[in-house]
């Protein structure tokens, strides 16, 4: 087992955990979370401003644990920096940076992330979870850590070997054709993921909406929960939609909020920044409200 410590003001694990972007961490008794990611099963707990990363990899390799570790937290990015210009746009996202302030924005696989937020189409987290975990378990390869076995999420070769059938046992329900036809479309390189990186925000859009199940919600978050990292895009959903009303636009029916007047909204105040507005306004509307 490996361990790896930091310091930092800006990495709490209940704050990165349960905001929303992830989808493979669970909270232990003691307040740590355990989870799998890349090849890697880390548990994860702060102490003060200290936080300890205690794990394996299946190479048991310390610096390739280490850097996969600085990379998946994001940990060079400086978000005191980020947080403090995000603070001056006016009080309601200072309140909301304050709520959740140990918010970081993983660099999530891109499959991985594809998947996943396909299966979160109206569905609930843990029931998302669930799918996740047994998709894993079947198609994933074991890693044991302090005497469990884990599974890590499987290669786009592995998935694609799953027919539709054999997702629906799953308990996919609608989902299991849309994943099945994504795995597909990945596998035989109708889209190149390995490309994708080098495409602006826009054109990046245009390519992820062409996988089955991926509309615009799903689409912004696959862009900034995944390593194509952009900040630039501002998932919409219903929680979204209400702290957007309620601080902002004040319509005496919130479904009645469009999302063209949000996403306006967003740009005007956010910028290139939104996507962390959207997390920190996210985390804060749905906390508070559940």
């Amino acid at each position: 087992m490996f361990k790896y410590e930091i310091e930092s003001k800006s990495l709490t694990p209940k704050d990165v955990f349960e905001c929303g972007q992830c989808f493979r961490w669970d909270e232990n008794d003691d307040g740590s979370y355990t989870g799998v990611f890349k090849d890697c099963v880390l548990t994860v707990k702060k102490h003060g401003d200290k936080i300890t990363f205690c794990g394996i990899n299946k190479e048991k390799d310390f610096e390739k644990f280490k850097n996969d570790i600085i990379d998946y937290f994001d940990l060079n990015r400086d978000y005191e920096t980020i947080k403090n210009k995000l603070s001056k746009i006016d009080d309601n996202l200072k309140k909301s940076v304050e709520y959740g302030s140990g918010i970081r924005i993983l660099n999530q696989e891109l499959f991985e992330t594809i998947i996943s937020f396909i299966i979160s189409a109206n569905n609930n987290i843990p029931r998302i979870k669930g799918i996740i975990k047994r998709i894993s378990e079947n198609y994933g390869e074991q890693i044991e850590f302090n005497g469990n076995i884990f599974y890590t999420f499987p290669t786009v070769e592995e998935l694609s070997k799953a027919s539709v059938e054999d997702l629906r046992k799953l308990g996919l329900g609608f989902r299991d054709k849309r994943v099945y036809d994504t795995c597909q479309m990945i596998k035989n390189k109708e889209i190149d993921l390995e490309n994708l990186s080098k495409l602006d925000t826009k054109d990046l859009r245009i390519v992820m909406m062409k996988f089955p199940g991926v509309g615009p919600k799903v689409c912004d978050c696959i862009l900034l929960f995944s390593t194509l990292k952009r900040f630039d895009v501002f998932p919409i959903d219903v929680w979204v939609r209400r702290v957007m009303n309620e601080l902002y636009i004040h319509n005496p029916d919130e479904n009645k909020v469009s999302k063209i007047q949000i996403q306006k909204l967003a740009d005007e105040k956010y910028g290139d920044l939104q996507g962390l507005a959207q997390q920190y306004l996210f985390y804060w509307e749905r906390s508070l409200n559940k």
